[in-house]
């Protein structure tokens, strides 16, 4: 009898572990859309265009992506040397805006497209605020572009963040103009 009540405690004691552990498992963060999803899988991904199909697509169809490309480097400060584009953030805030998710799913393209070993998410801030609190916000916006870029579909182990805050402004002036091109997150992509 008393073996019976042992092996019962063990057997309860060993179920409230199970259920206290799978309470406590990391949830992943999700972020909506503004759009309705049409389609629950990820869509094939879309090769660069070639010669051959850049006289296939239609001049209205090309013209809008060499547009949207031309906008996309001029506004987020894109560097020619880097494969995928900055994304920028509003005032005190790590919410991604629309424009900035439209370019996170052209850089997931090319992400998913091209063999890439690893990506640094860099978050940065304006100069205005203390040092600390820039940090924790550019901490806060790399994470947040992260959880963005896997909600994509790419693989979340190799995507790593880190915060420089303000100590790295892309434009020093300090004015709106420049304050705009500081509150961004860079990526650094190792192929």
């Amino acid at each position: 009898m008393k073996n019976k009540l042992v092996l019962i405690g063990i057997f309860f004691t060993f179920i409230s572990c199970l259920i206290i552990f799978s309470g406590c498992a990391e949830k992943k963060a999700t972020v909506k859309s503004e759009t309705p999803k049409v389609q629950e899988t990820a869509p094939a991904p879309i090769p660069p265009p070639t010669p051959e199909t850049a006289k296939q697509t239609p001049p209205t169809e090309t013209a809008n992506i060499k547009e949207a490309a031309g906008e996309q480097s001029s506004l987020m400060g894109a560097t020619a040397k880097s494969p995928v584009s900055d994304i920028n953030f509003d005032f005190d805030s790590s919410s991604i805006r629309p424009d900035a998710r439209e370019i996170l799913k052209v850089n997931a393209d090319y992400l998913l497209n091209h063999r890439v070993s690893s990506i640094v998410v860099e978050g940065h801030c304006d100069e205005r605020g203390t040092a600390e609190y820039n940090m924790a916000l550019g901490q806060r916006r790399a994470q947040e572009t992260k959880n963005y870029l896997v909600n994509l579909g790419i693989n979340e182990s190799i995507i790593k963040t880190i915060s420089y805050g303000k100590e790295r402004p892309l434009d020093p002036a300090s004015n709106e103009e420049a304050w705009a091109k500081n509150r961004r997150a860079h990526f650094v992509v190792t192929p």
